[in-house]
């Protein structure tokens, strides 16, 4: 049933407080606790509710947390060794320590094959929408977050470990855990600006 919006009592800033409060939290800034594995599926149950254009459901999830993080970690710190032998060593370390700061973090998998009714564009926004909505499942519930790439997200070699399909690539990886401080809020676009109302010619 639709809401009425012209009806006074509707509080709008508190009917969107948490889109409106959104913001990413630096992995570094994410602690202990996160979500255990039953809040995590409460997460994803969430998460998986977006906008699907034929009901394709083009998208999976893999999760990475205790130690199976900091083994991922020596993997993608060998790796930017081989990409760049020159590499310094604050270069090999940040990779090496990508995914040691959060307690958590997601990987979702767009699953792009050959679709003669849905284009590969819709259905990679269906995952890039899963991305969001878990950044706001994961804030709702009091966690920290942020949706990352990075070379990792391109990368053959860590597609090959992630165990990807031909068609699957990876859309983010989503960090949660508990933040250790507040993020500053940061300018926002003024929708006024970006707004305009088409009339026929």
């Amino acid at each position: 049933m639709s809401r009425n919006t012209s009806d006074p009592s509707l509080d709008f800033d508190l009917a969107l407080a948490t889109l409106d409060a959104r913001r990413s939290v630096p992995p570094k800034q994410l602690g202990e606790p996160g979500p255990d594995p039953d809040t995590l599926m409460r997460l994803l149950r969430s998460a998986v509710r977006v906008p699907d254009h034929g009901k394709r459901v083009p998208f999976r999830f893999i999760s990475f947390s205790g130690d199976a993080r900091h083994a991922f970690g020596e993997r993608l710190a060998q790796r930017s060794r081989q990409r760049d032998p020159e590499a310094s060593d604050a270069v090999i370390e940040k990779d090496r320590t990508r995914f040691s700061h959060a307690p958590l973090v997601v990987a979702v998998i767009g699953r792009l094959g050959p679709d003669e009714k849905i284009p590969e564009s819709e259905r990679f926004s269906t995952a890039s929408c899963v991305c969001f909505a878990l950044l706001q499942a994961a804030q709702a519930l009091g966690y920290g977050a942020i949706w990352l790439t990075g070379w990792l997200a391109y990368d053959a070699q860590v597609a090959q470990w992630l165990g990807l399909a031909e068609h699957e690539r990876v859309v983010g990886f989503v960090h949660i855990g508990t933040p250790k401080l507040d993020a500053p809020e940061r300018e926002r676009p003024d929708p006024a600006e970006l707004l305009s109302a088409w009339s026929p010619a």
